[in-house]
């Protein structure tokens, strides 16, 4: 019994021995194989020669990009028609707004010149009213009058008509306005017309 066994060990032996060997070479097969996928580039649509894109791939393409530019050209014309007819509206509110705000005014205007001119001190004070609710009507529509008088000359907000000798002022400085300036919320509308001191 105990020399089947031996020979039956010593027959199987030489089978594994076999099937080990056969499975150590299918391993490094595939081992191979792995490494030569890996090292083998992966072919991009860019790698693909010109003259392999098809005439059609290349038509849609061309037509998907001019449909897209027609597209944001007709955006940017709704946009800057949208965009022109709000500075249109937001002009004529301003506009209405300080039309509204000079009523008063010229209902004054109109009682005063409706009225007798017998009393000089009485016409005066009532044209002295209503200049002050004018400035007052300016102020809050963002009127400010430019400093200029004893100022350093300034080209930005002053307009120089004339150059006198002053030696009791320093050259450059404005020594007399003829004419006052204005800005409205920040931006020049009238420089003021000024005598510049200098030699």
């Amino acid at each position: 019994m105990v020399e089947e066994v031996n020979r039956l060990q010593e027959k199987e032996a030489p089978v594994q021995e076999t099937a080990a060997e056969e499975v150590a070479s299918m391993e490094e097969v595939t081992e191979a194989d792995e490494a030569a996928e890996a090292a083998e580039p992966e072919v991009q649509a860019e790698d693909i020669p010109p003259e392999e894109v098809s005439a059609d791939a290349l038509e849609a393409q061309l037509k998907e990009k001019n449909d897209r530019i027609l597209r944001l050209q007709a955006d940017f014309e709704n946009f800057r028609r949208r965009t022109a007819k709000e500075k249109e509206e937001l002009a004529a509110v301003i506009t209405q707004n300080m039309l509204g705000d000079l009523l008063p005014l010229l209902d004054n205007f109109e009682r005063a010149m409706a009225v007798e001119q017998t009393d000089g001190e009485a016409f005066r004070k009532g044209v002295e009213m209503i200049f002050t609710q004018l400035k007052e009507v300016l102020d809050k529509n963002g009127l400010e009058h430019i400093e200029a008088e004893g100022q350093p000359f300034d080209p930005n907000v002053h307009q120089a008509v004339m150059r006198v000798e002053n030696p009791d002022v320093s050259d450059g400085t404005v020594t007399q306005v003829l004419q006052k300036g204005y800005r409205a919320k920040g931006r020049v509308i009238r420089p003021a017309m000024v005598q510049v001191a200098g030699s």
